[in-house]
């Protein structure tokens, strides 16, 4: 299935010359039952990520064609998912107060807008009426609460089904050499500059005589685990940089790096434990599991009540 653009141009030709303008001329991309998917709809929904691909791939045209003509496809497929739902709602006897409505409309407008005024500027200025923000409301929230009635609603995973999965992905648990590392992290102001390895050494020296490496790495990191003392936790080797690397996989636990001089950054380096690679245990991996189960689950849950809604619905695309 392939989208594209129609543009209609009109061209007057008579005695008096008339300058040709473009007038672009809507289409329908889909039906669902009653409901029309237009090409303006399709197109506004997938602007966001035609934003972000028009950066990514610039300069590469058959690239963003390609993914671009992907990111439609894919658009027009939510957008007859949401009217299968709405649809759904419309004929299966469910019913939302017109009082609920007016309560979510109230408060998105506080929530997201901080008064009526500011909410009618906006609406004004993006060519909205507050008739069609309320049922744009009102449709979100039905499609949310359907969705999670349906799919999103609490799943099951049993033990067994953890300690399966589990035993037969034992690849993916699988880590290299370890060590659990704390770091200080000491940006420089250029290559010449000489004060920040003296700053190290001196750090260096205070460890050494005895103040806790967590305490120095708090007052002088400039590193994301300053907070936390300087603590990496448990690292394999891929994850630091190659200079780094080389000397905390030989540090013995326990003893200080010398100061680590790079052209960008100054590091001291404690290793406080290490382990050789490992297949990760089921207790440090369960839960990780069990959220890719549900995920799973809840995946399956939703192909299948759609296709349901299939199944019973009217549908055709253009």
């Amino acid at each position: 299935m392939k989208l594209s653009f129609f543009i209609l141009a009109l061209v007057v030709c008579a005695s008096i010359p008339v300058v040709a303008q473009p007038m672009v001329v809507d289409g329908i991309k889909g039906v669902v039952a009653s409901r029309i998917v237009t090409l303006s709809e399709v197109e506004d929904y997938t602007r966001p990520a035609a934003d972000s691909l028009r950066r990514q791939y610039a300069g590469q045209p058959d690239v963003f064609n390609r993914k671009m003509n992907q990111a439609l496809n894919d658009s027009l497929e939510q957008l007859v998912e949401r009217m299968l739902i709405l649809h759904s709602f419309d004929t299966e006897g469910y019913k939302l107060p017109d009082s609920v409505v007016d309560q979510l409309v109230q408060e998105r407008i506080r929530d997201r807008f901080g008064d009526r005024v500011t909410f009618m500027k906006t609406l004004q200025a993006q060519g909205m009426t507050v008739e069609q923000f309320r049922k744009q409301i009102r449709d979100q929230y039905i499609e949310s609460a359907l969705r999670n009635q349906h799919v999103q609603r609490e799943v099951f995973v049993s033990p067994y089904k953890v300690e399966t999965y589990y035993q037969t992905h034992q690849k993916d648990f699988r880590v290299e050499d370890q060590v659990k590392l704390r770091m200080i992290v000491l940006p420089k102001s250029g290559p010449d500059d000489t004060n920040t390895i003296k700053l190290a050494r001196e750090i260096e020296s205070q460890i050494k005589a005895g103040t806790p490496f967590a305490e120095m790495a708090t007052t002088y990191s400039q590193g994301s685990q300053q907070h936390q003392g300087g603590d990496w936790g448990w690292v394999e080797r891929s994850v630091l940089r190659k200079e780094l690397a080389d000397i905390a996989f030989k540090l013995k636990p326990g003893v200080v790096s010398d100061p680590v001089n790079t052209p960008d950054t100054c590091y001291l380096m404690l290793v406080e434990g290490s382990r050789p690679a490992h297949v990760q245990p089921l207790d440090e991996v369960a839960s990780d599991i069990e959220k890719t189960l549900r995920i799973q689950e809840q995946a399956r849950l939703q192909t299948q009540w759609i296709d349901s809604l299939k199944k019973k619905t009217f549908i055709r695309y253009f």
